[in-house]
């Protein structure tokens, strides 16, 4: 089984660093930027900021009277968004879990997660420990994606499927959160007052599999017995030479306090 996609799994760091850089990642992030509506002096806080990929464009939004508050679980996350942003006294990085935010109550104007939620133990739980942290009249943005909205042409629609269908079920822990989110912020006290999907197109397979990971991904869901070995290798084979196209649909939901 060779295509000559991606065989090694890039680290955490690599992996948000590339998606940030993509025409995908720009175009989400300037949708999420939009309805944030951060302004100069606001307190903004980065849920789950990973390697600071977001944190100095926060910093530039909220000017020298506001500040910014990164927050990740990972140690090492945290470590390379310090030194990115050590240079900018007006923002903090702190080790954190989203389930038990180090602030105090009512301390930030605007939250934002960027495919954060998908990983979570407690989705709902997150979004409550969100609320408390923000003032009243603050906004939560987040963008994360429905997984199960991924769909990638092939002649054997049933083989595209059971590809979708492992990553729903066995790789990505809240793998449908995209279209649930509306649904649980109501219910952790927000209001709704907008969601936006956003549905990333990919035609370019090279540029697919740094998002996708499709052999490794393939090579898993053959374990997993989603794919036989030889559908994985027509699967494969079909993906690395015949005309590529892929969707996933991202949502983009606003939740105020």
């Amino acid at each position: 089984m060779t295509s000559g996609f991606e065989t090694t799994r890039p680290t955490p760091i690599d992996y948000l660093d590339r998606l940030a850089a993509t025409d995908a990642g720009r175009g989400y992030k300037q949708r999420m930027a939009e309805v944030f509506d951060l302004r100069p002096g606001h307190t903004a806080l980065d849920v789950g900021c990973g390697p600071g990929t977001d944190l100095l464009a926060l910093a530039e939004a909220v000017g020298h009277t506001g500040s910014v508050v990164g927050v990740d679980h990972d140690q090492e996350m945290v470590e390379r968004a310090a030194r990115r942003t050590a240079a900018h006294p007006r923002v903090e990085v702190r080790r954190g879990d989203v389930h038990s935010l180090p602030l105090d109550d009512a301390t930030a104007d605007r939250a934002r997660t960027d495919r954060v939620l998908q990983h979570v133990e407690d989705p709902s739980g997150a979004l409550a420990e969100i609320h408390r942290v923000l003032r009243p009249g603050g906004r939560l943005v987040m963008g994360e994606p429905d997984w199960d909205t991924l769909a990638i042409d092939h002649p054997d629609l049933e083989v595209s499927r059971a590809y979708t269908r492992h990553i729903v079920e066995r790789v990505v822990r809240n793998a449908a959160i995209g279209r649930q989110l509306a649904r649980l912020a109501a219910r952790a006290g927000f209001g709704v007052p907008e969601v936006v999907p956003v549905t990333q197109i990919f035609r370019d397979v090279r540029a697919a599999d740094k998002i996708l990971g499709l052999e490794r991904t393939t090579r898993r869901a053959v374990r997993a017995g989603y794919l036989t070995s030889d559908q994985a290798r027509r699967w494969l084979d079909h993906l690395a030479h015949g005309p590529f196209l892929a969707s996933v649909t991202l949502h983009i939901v606003v939740a105020d306090v």
